[in-house]
């Protein structure tokens, strides 16, 4: 008869994985594997390889994942609302500038307030909304001055005739 302890240095049974007797049997295993694996070839043009090993100093971050997806795909409107707002409030002035319309730069202000409202209104927790609320008027009169030249005159109209164009081929004139 086997004993228990007999079996442990043997393989788990037929077909079974190796069972070892130290961490130092383990190691050379895996080592041995790997060494094999090398001379196989199986590593060779992996990607990254030749490259510095991204955020390697920087601290754990239990969310790192979602991060790089975010980063890598170009991703927006998934950060919670204090963050897209800050971000909305710090280009609120180009976004303005695109409207054509006074009443489309007004509706555009009072939308942002209503989402700053709302996400002081939130009891979900986070980072407090510190986005501060616009004056839709004075938004409004910023945007006319933005619109004006410094002598006085509006904006061009998208109206003005433009050069005209060049061919880009010719006749022969023989």
């Amino acid at each position: 008869m086997h004993d228990a302890e007999e079996d442990e240095g043997d393989t788990a049974g037929a077909g079974g994985p190796p069972r070892w007797s130290t961490t130092e049997e383990r190691w050379a295993a895996v080592e041995l594997n790997i060494q094999m694996a090398i001379r196989r070839g199986e590593f060779d043009d992996l990607p990254g390889a030749g490259k510095p090993i991204e955020n390697l100093g920087r601290t754990h971050d239990p969310d790192w994942w979602i991060r790089q997806k975010i980063e890598r795909e170009n991703l927006t409107g998934l950060a919670p609302p204090v963050f897209q707002l800050r971000t909305e409030d710090a280009n609120l002035r180009a976004v303005l500038d695109t409207y054509s319309q006074e009443e489309d730069v007004r509706r555009h202000v009072e939308d942002f307030n209503s989402r700053i409202r709302a996400a002081r209104m939130q009891l979900t927790g986070g980072p407090p909304v510190v986005t501060p609320l616009r004056d839709v008027d004075a938004e409004v009169d910023e945007w006319r001055r933005r619109r004006r030249k410094p002598d006085g005159a509006t904006a061009p109209t998208p109206s003005t005739p433009a050069a005209p164009r060049r061919r880009w081929w010719r006749r022969s004139s023989t």
